[in-house]
């Protein structure tokens, strides 16, 4: 395999070139240990407390599990780069730097990449929740995502749960049980996201609707907050969201609304409203692809992994407010989605305007959003990122309505 040998001639190079400086990193160091230097291109920084600071955790993780192997690695982060030429500017230094890996965590980002990737050709470069490098013509340029909608699933079950008990109790009527969702754009990304998330609130509490607002931004927090805010006047009782930040959240708080999170555990900010959150958890892909660099191996140019590798977590259960058995029941679908016996997707639970889902192509109406052309739909379901790591789920299922769109 061509990407195979390139790696390996770029490992042998390495050794060479680092036995002539006295054998520092590579295969020498203290102990025998490796070493890898690894560029981190970040829409934001750590102190967003939402998705770059949910990069920045998978990062250390990773490095504290290599390091158990004897694999040192030198990170050189680059923060608050816009999805602009400024990214590609990032890459090059990055690759000026030495740097042998390089990772673009944000959506925008991959364009600017590939733009650089071909003048590097020894060089990894990877665009996080992206899609176009697995299927370009370059050997070195990769995309990787995670099965997040099953997080989203679960995190709708909690809420489903919540409104349901709201409704038992007389608190809310059937007809109120409205979700607000904060979403960025409307991409595949975060239509799937959102249609899987409502899927699990319905499982739990049928009579349940949601509204969706489009911020036009990944990480807008003024915005976010607007977006919460206006949801709530509109007379839903709880606010999830697919954006950076954690004012959905403090949001919903003060306008007596229930929450559940993205990318950290809001609790924190929101003791009163959060009830739960889901998360990628980077390390798993982290690790897995800088050993390969640190050993000369070959690695995915497509990844995609979910529950079943523990690449996509929850956080923790805030039990002072969730409904109760919401803890025996988030630990029994988590099950069911790890094995398989759930698919989030599942055809006879949802409708498009009253028809079932019989096919991706009759309701696409750009003709060809499923990878490779591929029939999405088989076995009584609609299987996300099957095909691709990037999710292609972009129909708008009957129960939600969109108030706006952004692109």
């Amino acid at each position: 395999m061509k990407k195979k040998l390139l790696a390996v001639l770029l490992a042998l190079s390495m050794t060479l070139a680092l036995a002539a400086c006295g054998g520092q990193g590579g295969n020498g160091g203290s102990g025998g240990s490796k070493s890898v230097k690894v560029g981190l291109i970040c829409i934001g920084d750590e102190n967003d407390q939402g998705y770059t600071y949910n990069f920045i955790r998978g990062k250390d993780a990773a490095t504290e599990a290599l390091k158990a192997k004897g694999i040192d690695v030198d990170w050189v982060v680059k923060w608050n780069i816009g999805e602009d030429s400024g990214c590609e500017d990032a890459n090059i230094e990055l690759a000026d730097e030495g740097c042998q890996l390089i990772i673009n965590n944000s959506f925008g980002f991959e364009p600017f990449m590939l733009k650089v990737a071909p003048d590097y050709p020894d060089i990894e470069f990877v665009a996080c929740t992206n899609q176009a490098s697995w299927g370009d013509n370059l050997e070195n340029t990769h995309n990787a995502f995670a099965n997040i909608y099953e997080g989203r699933y679960l995190a709708g079950v909690v809420a489903g749960m919540k409104l349901q008990e709201m409704i038992d109790k007389g608190e809310i009527t059937a007809d109120q049980a409205v979700i607000g969702y904060v979403g960025a754009f409307s991409f595949a990304e975060v239509i799937s996201g959102f249609t899987a998330y409502y899927l699990g609130a319905k499982s739990m509490c049928p009579s349940v609707t949601m509204k969706v607002q489009f911020v036009g931004s990944w990480s807008d927090a003024t915005a976010e907050a607007n977006a919460a805010s206006a949801l709530c006047d509109l007379g839903c009782v709880m606010i999830s969201q697919h954006s950076d930040n954690t004012t959905p959240a403090t949001t919903a708080q003060t306008k007596g609304a229930f929450h559940t999170g993205y990318n950290n555990d809001m609790v924190s900010v929101a003791p009163e409203a959060s009830l739960i959150g889901t998360r990628i958890d980077w390390s798993v892909y982290f690790e897995y692809i800088i050993e390969a660099v640190a050993k000369g191996e070959s690695f995915d140019q497509d990844w995609c992994h979910g529950m079943d590798e523990g690449a996509v977590v929850m956080t923790p259960l805030n039990e002072k407010i969730a409904a109760e058995g919401t803890a025996s029941k988030l630990a029994e679908v988590e099950e069911q989605i790890r094995t398989g016996k759930l698919q989030v997707f599942d055809t006879s639970t949802f409708t498009i305007e009253g028809q079932p889902l019989t096919s991706a192509f009759a309701l696409d109406t750009d003709g060809d959003f499923t990878p490779d052309s591929e029939e999405a739909v088989f076995d009584g379901a609609f299987h996300e990122s099957h095909f691709q790591s990037a999710p292609y789920f972009a129909l708008s299922i009957d129960g939600i309505e969109w108030l706006n769109s952004a692109f």
